[in-house]
């Protein structure tokens, strides 16, 4: 099998099982003999060209419809799919329809339709672009997004959930790759390229942290020295946030593999935390913490800039539960904080229900909590009750591009 089939094979594989059956894309790259035996440049270009085009879905299918008679078979769609997004890319049209003509004619019943699969791909203009607008996210996300933010807020997010996403750094030394520096302090690289060989990596100068992320640990308001607990602190971006800035941490999270990865980011950076693997809503700790970080598990929709997948993953249904398990945490988690201590309550979520909303059920339910509004940021970003709102459209303009992640956060002040 050549490379370049190899690569392609495998993209299509992606595609049709994040398209076909809904498999995540993580576990897609953890269990798959087939892209575990390709070499490593193979490997990489088959992922990188199977979200490209699950970015990229919707212009690309209205491309392809006019040329269709009737829908192919899923494998034979993701064929062309992925043919017209590396015309787009800019390869060789011979190289790709030839390319794709193979694939369509091995390894699937669908041999009979490679002949289609070549009249259409070799009836595409020479110069094809992806017009109209961008992949728009399914109803049941984007009904509850125009509501909560308008029409216009919620196509300039769908506009930033078809790029490319840049790499934010959180730094905590003074090796550092080239990049832009943002307002909150990270800095922005918009082609990371091979990351473990850029400058500081090795020596734990930095990590990879989302620049939303990473403004969960500012509004916390911590000092040197104090006791701060981390809930569902995997991959441990905001515990070495935390232990950089000198507070006694103690990370917390129930995956065990998880947490490992933990143990190894901060061994990189030179940083240390006490690491305990446990269900929060079990544990019970020696005694109140100064402050208390609580990155609830959610939605995750406000990732869907790094994770294109996730709409076709999900449908809305698990929304009430995981509200149910957030508002569990919250009051757990409060009863961890030691009078006059603050909680921050965050989500990577775009829903009101898992975020302003969660906050006004939360000071219904404990009416003496004090919310503390976070400084140094944007005014607009600052929600009626004092929350921070952050959303993919923001830092995606003049002065910044490539946006960010998706968050909810607020601190709460225990009486």
């Amino acid at each position: 099998m050549t490379t370049g089939r190899s690569a392609r094979s495998a993209a299509v594989m992606i595609l049709d099982e994040v398209l076909g059956q809904g498999t995540p894309l993580s576990q897609i790259l953890d269990g798959s003999e087939f892209l575990a035996s390709l070499p490593a440049p193979d490997r990489a270009r088959a992922q990188r060209l199977a979200v490209q085009v699950i970015r990229q879905l919707e212009p690309i299918e209205r491309l392809l419809e006019p040329r269709l008679r009737k829908a192919p078979p899923l494998h034979i769609m993701n064929i062309l799919r992925l043919a017209v997004w590396e015309r787009v890319s800019g390869a060789p049209a011979h190289g790709v329809v030839n390319g794709a003509v193979d694939l369509a004619r091995h390894g699937n019943r669908n041999q009979h339709l490679s002949g289609m699969v070549n009249a259409v791909l070799r009836g595409l203009p020479e110069d094809v672009i992806l017009a109209g607008p961008a992949q728009r996210m399914p109803r049941w996300l984007r009904q509850p997004l125009v509501h909560a933010y308008g029409r216009d807020a919620v196509t300039a997010m769908e506009a930033v959930h078809a790029q490319t996403p840049p790499v934010d750094l959180t730094v905590k030394g003074t090796a550092v790759p080239e990049g832009v520096s943002l307002p909150n302090g990270s800095l922005r690289l918009m082609d990371g390229g091979q990351l473990s060989a850029l400058a500081g990596y090795a020596t734990g100068d930095w990590w990879v942290q989302d620049a939303a992320a990473s403004m969960a640990v500012p509004i916390l308001r911590v000092q040197r020295g104090q006791r701060v607990l981390d809930i569902c602190a995997a991959p441990g971006g905001k515990t070495m946030q935390l232990a950089a800035l000198g507070a006694d941490v103690t990370a917390l999270d129930i995956s065990g593999p998880r947490m490992a990865r933990v143990a190894e980011n901060l061994a990189r950076t030179g940083l240390s935390a006490h690491l305990i693997t446990a269900d929060a809503l079990h544990y019970t700790p020696d005694a109140p913490f100064d402050a208390v970080l609580l990155d609830a598990p959610c939605s995750a929709t406000g990732t869907i800039r790094r994770h294109p997948e996730l709409p076709y993953l999900k449908d809305g249904s698990e929304i009430a539960g995981l509200v149910t398990l957030q508002a569990q945490l919250l009051d757990r988690a409060l009863g961890m904080v030691k009078s006059g201590g603050n909680l921050v309550f965050c989500t990577c979520s775009l829903l009101p229900a898992e975020g302003e909303d969660q906050l006004a059920a939360a000071l219904i339910r404990h009416p003496d909590l004090r919310v503390l509004p976070p400084q140094g940021v944007d005014p607009a970003w600052i929600t009626a009750q004092g929350g921070l709102r952050l959303r993919p459209d923001y830092w995606n303009g003049p002065d910044y591009v490539g946006g960010m992640d998706g968050f909810f956060m607020v601190c709460l002040q225990k009486p």
